[in-house]
């Protein structure tokens, strides 16, 4: 397989037919291929806790293709059909991936983020018709048990547990197989054992249709949109998520012999596609790190050790885990690894610079988005880094920057090379659509022609050679007046900071500008926080912003950043962090004498704020005059309140 460093190698590749360079048109035909060519080299290396002495648990392609195809014969056999889902509340663990490549033979999967509340995740379950869940059972690491027994009060659906320590017979959930109900003592597991290793005949027939109809055969639903609001279920066919794992590792230089830590979830294309599958379609081995993942501190204290000792080549990253490792001692030999790959959020340049002065691995950039099965530009390990870019665009697909007039894409209006626009996607990775299509409007087009694009929503451009340069996102950008501010720019300034590990810039509300900037950061052991110090810091960096109206007017410090599960700094919540202290500001002395809070929450009518003054006791004309006062301050500020006293 011959690598790829540049546009004019995508546009070679391109010359030849699709079918023949992407052979597979199934997830598990694309996994299958690789079991046939290494059936004994290790798919996983899963390991149980973080200790270096603990034996690690080793799964080969032969194991995996043999549990995959018991979990589509257990699924079907439970009534799952190809309309059906199958829900996984589990972590990245062999258990997960076997219950998520066999839901997508027998019907589609549909891993749901277990952090969600359990409202949220019976409304993914309705809205994806599943059937049946896979989920974690009780155990002392990870508690995703607890959401689930909640869910099913909410949601009544049969439960398969994968059971990792023993629990009392009174947790485990019994299923229903046809007529015969299922020991409460039997799980995932045992279920999987009675299991037949070949696919019966009615899912040879299903794999078959999928296999002649790849485009419109619906493999999986990923749900989008966060930790906050109602999450939304993109569809992928078996063509998006063949075509971006099949085609990624020629721009990582992956083979059979690439060992990965990815320690990324599987209900988040990181942890899916962009590090799992495309790792599987070469035969290569992902480490999987206990069940917590990169959240497990005492693995992560023995990274460096593990990479010895694995002997691992890749690294599977966002730019919080960088800077993580970037400040680890490096207590092992390294030595072995090639590169560090790294999406999901802005890669700040000086972050990449210093990554790769201290430690001697390249960094590489990515963009990916969940409609687009993860997948959407990759930056070639055979190339030069490109500071600020995300790399180049998948071969057999088109990524464009078009003008934004209103807010709104402009199909016919290509912007020049290095002019900023929205970037826009249209190719076989790209997602149908919604599960309820009343949600494509603003992200999926289908032009009259009848080209299907993928409106991402990034501020970008692409340069001469064709690599694209992401600025920021369309929502986060700051308007301070009329003026935009790229809050990615002035992230650069504060991370070149000794003092500063973490950092992020969002708009404050202001009466005047609409929006200023201000930034919150995190610091590296050792540094004072207080406010001396936050003074210090944003004294030390003002200047160094790329412009006077991005220099940010408040900076806090916070013990930790706001985080998603795949380790991304979830700007929302500071956006309303920054709403509760200006709004404390502009009420301090309102009510001498009693404690004034403000709380800000996102709501789907929008963003609200609750005011509460505590201690009152007041009579009717002093609430009303006190009530009044508090509106009148915030009026200049365009927020939905109520205020709550005593």
């Amino acid at each position: 397989m011959n690598n790829l460093s540049n546009l004019s190698d995508i546009e070679t590749l391109e010359a030849r037919p699709y079918r023949e360079v992407v052979t597979a048109r199934t997830t598990t035909e694309l996994i299958a291929q690789a079991a046939a060519r290494f059936p004994e080299r290790d798919a996983f290396r899963y390991l149980p806790d973080a200790g270096l002495a603990t034996p690690v648990r080793r799964v080969s392609y032969r194991e995996l293709m043999v549990q995959i195809h018991r979990a589509a014969n257990l699924f079907a056999g439970i009534g799952v059909g190809p309309n059906d889902a199958v829900a996984i509340l589990a972590p990245n663990m062999p258990e997960t991936h076997y219950a998520l490549w066999g839901a997508q033979m027998a019907g589609r999967a549909c891993p749901i983020n277990y952090l969600l509340q359990p409202d949220h995740i019976a409304a993914l379950l309705k809205a994806a018709n599943a059937k049946v869940m896979v989920a974690l059972g009780p155990n002392d690491e990870l508690d995703i048990w607890s959401t689930v027994l909640k869910v099913r009060r909410l949601c009544d659906i049969p439960v398969l547990q994968i059971q990792v320590t023993g629990v009392a017979a009174a947790d485990r959930i019994a299923i229903e197989m046809g007529d015969v109900d299922a020991t409460r003592e039997a799980g995932f597991q045992d279920l999987l054992a009675k299991q037949s290793a070949e696919p019966d005949l009615e899912l040879q027939a299903r794999m078959h249709h999928a296999a002649n109809h790849p485009q419109t055969s619906i493999a999986a639903c990923f749900h989008t949109g966060g930790t906050t609001g109602a999450p939304k279920l993109a569809l992928h066919t078996h063509a998006n998520e063949v075509h971006t794992s099949s085609l990624a590792p020629r721009f990582y230089g992956f083979d059979e012999h690439t060992v990965e830590v990815n320690g990324f979830p599987l209900f988040h294309v990181a942890g899916a596609f962009v590090y799992g599958l495309s790792v599987l379609s070469v035969g290569g081995t992902q480490i999987l790190p206990t069940l917590t993942g990169m959240r497990n501190v005492a693995f992560v204290n023995n990274y460096w050790k593990f990479c010895e000792r694995e002997q691992v080549t890749a690294l599977a990253c966002v730019p919080t885990v960088l800077a993580t490792l970037l400040n680890l001692p490096v207590n092992g030999d390294i030595s072995s690894v090639r590169v560090a790959y790294t999406g999901g959020s802005p890669l700040p340049g000086e972050l990449a610079a210093q990554f790769e002065r201290t430690l001697r691995i390249p960094v590489r950039n990515i963009l990916g988005m969940t409609e687009s099965a993860g997948l959407v530009c990759i930056e070639p390990l055979a190339a030069h880094r490109v500071p600020g870019s995300v790399g180049l665009r998948l071969p057999y697909t088109q990524v464009r920057v078009v003008r934004r007039v209103d807010g709104n894409a402009q199909m016919d209006d290509d912007c020049a090379a290095d002019e900023t626009g929205v970037v826009v996607i249209r190719g076989p990775h790209v997602s149908p659509g919604y599960s309820d299509v009343k949600r494509n409007a603003g992200m999926f087009l289908t032009l009259a022609n009848g080209e299907h694009w993928l409106i991402s929503g990034d501020l970008g451009h692409l340069d001469a050679q064709g690599f694209c340069h992401i600025t920021g996102r369309a929502k986060d950008v700051i308007i301070r007046g009329s003026h935009n501010i790229d809050p990615g720019l002035v992230e650069d300034s504060f991370l070149a900071h000794p003092d500063i590990a973490l950092c992020a810039v969002v708009g404050e509300p202001d009466a005047y500008a609409g929006e200023l900037p201000v930034v919150f950061v995190t610091l590296k052991s050792g540094v004072l926080a207080d406010a001396a110090t936050a003074a210090r810091l944003l004294a030390d960096v003002a200047p160094q912003v790329y412009e006077r109206p991005a220099v940010p007017k408040r900076l806090t410090i916070l013990d930790a950043m706001p985080m998603t599960a795949v380790g991304k700094i979830f700007k929302p919540a500071l956006r309303l962090k920054a709403i509760e202290v200006k709004l404390a500001d502009m009420l301090e002395g309102v009510a001498p004498g009693k404690v004034v809070t403000v709380t800000a929450e996102d709501r789907p009518s929008g963003q609200w704020v609750i005011v509460r003054v505590a201690g009152t006791d007041l009579t009717g004309l002093e609430t009303v005059e006190l009530v009044a006062q508090v509106r009148a301050r915030l009026a200049a500020i365009s927020v939905a309140h109520e205020v709550i006293l005593g």
